[in-house]
């Protein structure tokens, strides 16, 4: 028996057959096994599994994928420059989910840069050809036409954020609006008579909604909102910091800055010692994401956590269970999936 190794009688690869006739089932439930359905018995599956092994049998994933009409690739598609992608840690931990969620899986991961028109055009073209079974869109604004594109071609997408709230792409977001206001409330809490906040890209429905959570929270608490105090930081270090001195040129006794990311309240942290302001004793800083970023600043920032590698798995979870449906996405679809996941204050010495 073992002598027959990895050469099936042929003398070539062992074949689907050959792994049937060893375990004295048909071919079509050795397909089953390998495929992982639940529609075989434990020692049919345990025979098959044996003869498997016995055989050094190695599926042909590739013309399985064809017969199936499928690739077993999936594009993580970015359509943010590369190097925004390098220096925010929320798409490296985006990333890290996706990844351990498909390391059960036969499924292939790309990663894709679409930041400029031309890499846009050839994304398109290479989507149309339906080279991957799916598409995850991460970082995506109001008015990006990609969604739409990926919705005509019929391709199953999912995406990490709704781009407003009518969605009607399946979306895997964390709730940005209930995070914003614990993080004011937790500065009201405290005294803080101020509250500036530093907005993401205010073309993105999250960062909306976390200018949202603010002016409830201040609204709550009885408190007038002042437009001036907020102001966009566009997701940058640099615009967190451009921000900042646009807030205290606009209001020196800012005593608290909300920032709707923890790379902006590292550009603000910036620009507040350059003023000799200190942190937290004159001005209580909170950034949102919980990145690595807010575990190594000086002082350690205060930010709202967003569960980003969860995020990144269940966003695999609704694609698998779309590309399995294969149904179209939109209104006639019978609606889609969107997945809200929990936000936490993680409280620091910056606040």
């Amino acid at each position: 028996m073992a002598g027959h190794g990895m050469r099936g009688r042929s003398g070539g690869r062992p074949t689907l057959e050959e792994v049937a006739a060893r375990a004295g089932v048909g071919r079509g439930t050795v397909s089953r096994v390998i495929n992982g359905s639940p529609r075989v018995s434990e020692a049919t599956r345990a025979a098959v599994e044996a003869a498997v092994a016995e055989l050094g049998y190695v599926p042909n994933t590739a013309a399985r994928a064809l017969a199936a009409n499928r690739t077993d690739a999936i594009a993580l598609v970015v359509p943010e420059p590369e190097t925004r992608f390098f220096t925010e840690p929320y798409f490296s931990d985006m990333l890290r989910g996706v990844g351990a969620a498909l390391t059960d899986t036969e499924m292939q991961l790309l990663l894709i840069f679409a930041g400029s028109a031309r890499e846009r055009r050839r994304l398109a073209e290479y989507l149309a050809a339906h080279r991957v079974d799916g598409v995850l869109l991460v970082s995506v604004h109001a008015n990006d036409p990609l969604p739409d594109l990926l919705a005509q071609l019929e391709i199953p997408t999912v995406i990490s954020g709704r781009r407003n709230a009518d969605e009607v792409l399946p979306s895997v977001d964390s709730d940005n609006f209930a995070g914003a206001r614990t993080a004011i409330e937790h500065l009201l809490a405290r005294g803080r008579g101020t509250v500036a906040h530093i907005a993401g890209r205010l073309d993105v429905y999250g960062a909306q909604r976390r200018v949202d959570g603010y002016r409830a929270a201040l609204e709550d608490a009885g408190r007038e909102v002042d437009e001036d105090l907020i102001v966009s930081g566009d997701f940058t270090e640099e615009g967190g910091r451009r921000a900042m001195a646009q807030l205290l040129e606009h209001d020196p006794d800012i005593d608290a800055v909300f920032a709707a990311s923890d790379v902006m309240a590292a550009g603000a942290r910036q620009t507040l010692r350059a003023m000799n302001r200190r942190i937290p004793e004159d001005v209580a800083l909170i950034g949102f994401d919980d990145s690595v970023i807010a575990r190594h600043m000086d002082p350690p920032l205060t930010s709202v956590r967003q569960p980003i590698e969860e995020m990144g798995r269940a966003m695999i979870d609704v694609l698998l269970t779309e590309i399995a449906d294969r149904r179209p996405v939109g209104p006639a679809g019978g609606g889609s999936r969107q997945v809200v996941l929990p936000t936490e204050l993680v409280e620091r010495a910056s606040s």
